[in-house]
């Protein structure tokens, strides 16, 4: 039997990690991700004006305070590179390989973007002072230990993302703070436009987005993955999380006569395989209608995993719903 780890490693993402797992319970402040049980509500495409401002309290709570406008801002996860590329700004430094996806800035601009020393999980602190960042963003729970060695020389700013709406609070929130509030408003447009249009038209095919590195996969859920977020509105997602020890067996899987597979192959350092070949070694994997039919669907980690904001998203509603149809 084949057992998932527990999702960290979608908070993890890079690192060469191996131990114990972080594991998250996703929150919505709107429109809450649903099974088959009911159809989940349809999506707001209006857009609420976003109105500049030096503090603000941010979708999840958190309070946030500047002296002015941030104009150079150092991102530690890749929800930050993708808000900021939607606001039309680069980053001064990231540790995320976002950028270079052709959608975002593309592998030679994205050279121009100096990267932080340390990984994911233990980014130098004197590399991202050097930079005298006004502002540094990264993820809650695995830079909120920076917070004390930054205290007093930048603003540190932990974001939580969970779900869709979420990503959306946060364009918003950085938005206003950065004075790009037409770029925001625009960006929540499109995508709200184009997740509406998504769910105008459901597939009744039973969809599975798995991600890991080995053979110990995880099973992508809509209460905590921003990506996973988005399926109940587009297809058929009878995937819920289970909390800190849950986890899915491929029997499991097999049971639930999954049609479409999408898969996320996050490797531990230099790139060792994909997923789906090394899930290919069990032989229930080949059971399963999605493997037998070929329809199992190796997407961009940095995108479908990492990215998490509305430019991400996106892609991910455009590559899902042309695979689901």
């Amino acid at each position: 039997m084949l057992r998932s780890p527990s999702r960290f490693i979608r908070t993890w993402i890079t690192a060469a990690v191996v131990g114990s797992f972080l594991v998250g319970c996703g929150s919505s402040s709107e429109e809450p991700a649903s099974d088959k049980a009911g159809p989940a509500p349809k999506t707001e495409v209006t857009v609420e004006p976003i109105k500049a401002a030096t503090e603000l309290t941010d979708t999840n709570g958190a309070e946030i305070a500047l002296k002015k406008k941030p104009e150079r801002i150092v991102c530690l996860f890749a929800l930050c590179d993708d808000i900021l590329t939607e606001l039309g700004i680069a980053p001064t430094a990231t540790n995320s390989g976002l950028l270079a996806h052709p959608d975002f800035l593309g592998e030679e601009k994205a050279k121009e973007v100096d990267v932080i020393p340390g990984g994911f999980i233990a980014p130098e602190v004197e590399a991202i002072l050097s930079h005298k960042p006004d502002l540094v963003i990264g993820l809650g729970d695995t830079h909120g230990k920076l917070a004390p060695a930054l205290k007093g020389a930048t603003t540190f700013w932990a974001m939580q993302p969970e779900t869709w709406q979420d990503s959306v609070g946060y364009l918003r929130d950085v938005a206003a703070l950065t004075g790009r509030t037409a770029e925001g408003e625009k960006a929540e447009r499109t995508f709200r436009a184009k997740l509406a249009a998504a769910e105008k038209a459901p597939s009744d095919k039973t969809a599975l987005i798995v991600y890991g590195s080995d053979e110990n996969f995880g099973v992508a859920t809509p209460e905590g993955d921003v990506a996973a977020s988005l399926f109940p509105k587009i297809a058929d997602y009878p995937w819920k999380s289970r909390g800190v020890e849950g986890s899915y067996s491929l029997e499991e899987v097999l049971a639930k006569d999954v049609d479409v597979l999408f898969v996320e192959t996050l490797s531990f350092g230099e790139a060792d395989g994909k997923l789906s070949e090394k899930l290919a070694e069990n032989p229930l994997w080949g059971k399963i209608p999605a493997v037998k039919n070929g329809d199992v669907h190796e997407v961009n980690s940095e995108v479908w995993a990492k990215g998490r904001g509305t430019r991400s998203l996106g892609i991910v509603l455009d590559e899902a719903t042309a695979a689901l149809r």
